[in-house]
C-alpha cells in the first residue's frame, strides 16, 4: 500500500544517479583525453619558474570579478529592495564555494536561497534576478563568440556550445520578455495549484526588474563583470611565460564560458581542462604540452581562492554548506511564495 507513492521518488533517484554517473564519466574522459600523455619532465621546470607576481595579480583581479558580480546583482534587485553589498558578496562566495564542492552548479540555488533568507525576500523574486543575470551574460557571450568567430577559426566543439547557449538564451529571453510585457498574467494565475504562487511571484519579479531603469544599468555592469574576467586569464598566461596579446585572454574566456554552460562536476573538472586546452591549442596555436600545463595552473588559481573565500564566508555566517543546500531544496516555504522564516 505504501509502495505506490515511493515509486516516482525511486524513479527520480535512479534518473539522477544515471545523469550523475554520465557527467562523472564525461569529466573523467575529458581529463584523460587532455592529460594522458602529459610530459611531467618537460613541464615541471616551467611550473617551478612561474612568475608569482602575475599569479598574485590574477588572484586579486579574480576577487574583484565576484565583487562586481555582487554589485550587478544588487543593481537588479534595486526595484524590489536595496541590499547591502557585503551581504551579496557573502552569498555569491558561498554559492561559488558550493559550485566547487557540489555537482550541477548547486551554488546558484544556494546563493539565491541565502539572499532570500537574509533579505526576507520571496525566493522566486531572488530567483528571477538570477535568471535575468544568466540571460544578460548569455547575450554578451554570444556577442563575444561572434566577435571571436570573425577573426579566428573556431573548433566545432565550441560552435556546438555556442549553439546550445543561443538556444537556451532564446528560450529564457522569450520567457523574460513575456513576463515583462504581460504583467496581468501574474495576477491571473490560478491560486489552486501549489506552484501558482511561485509562478506569480517569479513573473512579478521579472516584470519589476525587466521594466526598471536598473535593468539597463545591470547590462552595463554585466559587460564590466565579463571584461574583468579577462584580466586574471591574461595574468595567468603571462605568469606561465606565454607572451600572448590581451585578445588571446578574451578568446580563452569566451571558449571556457561557452564550454562550461552546461552544469557538470564540482568546479567543472575535466570540462574546464578540455575547453581550456582546445582554446589554447586549436585557436591560439600554443604548443600542446604548454597548453596542458597552463590550463592546470588556471584551474588551480581560479579554484583555490574560491574555496578559501567561500570557506571564510561560511565561517563568518556559521553555516554548513550541506545544511544550506538541504534547506534550499526544501520547498514547503517556496510553494507558498513566502520568504524563508527563521535563521540558520
Amino acid at each position: 500500500m505504501g509502495s505506490h507513492p515511493s515509486t516516482p521518488a525511486r524513479g527520480n533517484s535512479t534518473r539522477k544517479r544515471i545523469v550523475t554517473a554520465f557527467v562523472y564519466a564525461l569529466s573523467v574522459a575529458c581529463l584523460l583525453w587532455v592529460y594522458h600523455d602529459f610530459d611531467w619532465k618537460t613541464e615541471l621546470p616551467r611550473l617551478r619558474n612561474i612568475h608569482w607576481a602575475w599569479i598574485a595579480a590574477a588572484v586579486a583581479s579574480d576577487v574583484l570579478v565576484y565583487v562586481c558580480q555582487a554589485w550587478r546583482w544588487n543593481i537588479l534587485l534595486t526595484p524590489i529592495q536595496r541590499v547591502p553589498l557585503g551581504q551579496s558578496v557573502r552569498a555569491v562566495y558561498i554559492g561559488l564555494f558550493a559550485n566547487e564542492v557540489l555537482p550541477f552548479r548547486s551554488g546558484e540555488l544556494v546563493r539565491c536561497y541565502l539572499q532570500s533568507l537574509w533579505s526576507r525576500l520571496a525566493f522566486p523574486l531572488v530567483l528571477s534576478s538570477a535568471l535575468i543575470e544568466r540571460l544578460i551574460d548569455g547575450v554578451w557571450l554570444i556577442l563575444g563568440f561572434a566577435a571571436v568567430a570573425l577573426v579566428v577559426e573556431v573548433p566545432h566543439q565550441v560552435e556546438a556550445a555556442a549553439l546550445a547557449l543561443a538556444a537556451l538564451v532564446g528560450i529564457l529571453g522569450a520567457l523574460v520578455l513575456f513576463a515583462v510585457l504581460n504583467s496581468r498574467f501574474a495576477r491571473h494565475v490560478t491560486t489552486r495549484h501549489r506552484w501558482s504562487e511561485v509562478v506569480r511571484t517569479l513573473v512579478e519579479g521579472l516584470h519589476s526588474m525587466g521594466r526598471s531603469e536598473s535593468f539597463f544599468r545591470a547590462i552595463g555592469a554585466s559587460f564590466i563583470y565579463l571584461f574583468l574576467q579577462i584580466i586574471p586569464i591574461h595574468a595567468m598566461l603571462e605568469g606561465y611565460g606565454l607572451d600572448l596579446p590581451w585578445t588571446s585572454a578574451a578568446i580563452v574566456l569566451v571558449v571556457l564560458r561557452l564550454g562550461t554552460v552546461v552544469p557538470a562536476l564540482p568546479g567543472n573538472v575535466g570540462v574546464f581542462h578540455f575547453f581550456g586546452f582546445v582554446a589554447l591549442t586549436h585557436i591560439l596555436g600554443v604548443e600542446a604540452q604548454a597548453a596542458k600545463g597552463v590550463t592546470a595552473v588556471m584551474f588551480f588559481v581560479i579554484t583555490v581562492p574560491l574555496l578559501i573565500g567561500g570557506s571564510i564566508a561560511l565561517m563568518l555566517t556559521g553555516l554548513n554548506i550541506q545544511h544550506v543546500l538541504q534547506r534550499a531544496h526544501e520547498h514547503h516555504w517556496l510553494h507558498r511564495g513566502h520568504p524563508a522564516q527563521g535563521s540558520e
